[in-house]
């Protein structure tokens, strides 16, 4: 009788559904440092409506070989360096995660065309329970590096939504 019951169990446990992030982006935009640069970033504000936190493990997109979460971290020798987030980034339950230049980004590495100002980037993030944010960036190369995130541009995006 136990193992009837812990089988049963181990079943209903599989059938609930997983916890839906409801994530919002806003403010989004791609650069590059130079119009030659192999490599580029996209930054943004992402906001988090749901009752849980909702974690970001990965990106994917068809402008680069590699994409990847970053941040900024400041070696021994006071220097700062970007690095690979592997573990991903949390958005808080009903908070806000900024991506932004000199912190937390997504990075493009190995460019497969050049980004030039006004063109779109298709990005995909990849969220922790399986679920992913389809997003169009634009390419702003004219935005300075103090740009604040109190001004939206309009690029909100749900999480079950695609835009082209």
């Amino acid at each position: 009788m136990k193992k009837l019951v812990l089988t049963t169990a181990v079943a209903v446990t599989f059938a609930l559904p997983a916890i839906a992030c409801e994530l919002e982006v806003h403010d989004a935009y791609a650069r590059t440092s130079t119009a030659m640069s192999q490599s580029g970033a996209a930054f943004m504000h992402i906001m988090n409506q749901s009752a849980t936190d909702c974690r970001i493990i990965g990106a994917r997109s068809d402008v680069a070989q590699r994409v990847e979460l970053h941040t900024h971290m400041e070696d021994a020798d006071g220097v700062m360096r970007m690095i690979e987030v592997e573990e991903g980034f949390t958005v808080p339950a009903q908070g806000m995660h900024a991506l932004a230049r000199g912190g937390d980004h997504v990075m493009f590495l190995g460019l497969n065309q050049s980004l030039s100002h006004g063109d779109d980037v298709a990005v995909t993030l990849v969220l922790e329970n399986g679920e992913e944010l389809e997003l169009v960036i634009p390419v702003d190369l004219e935005r300075g590096a103090d740009h604040g995130g109190g001004h939206d541009h309009g690029h909100s995006h749900g999480h079950s939504h695609s835009h082209n």
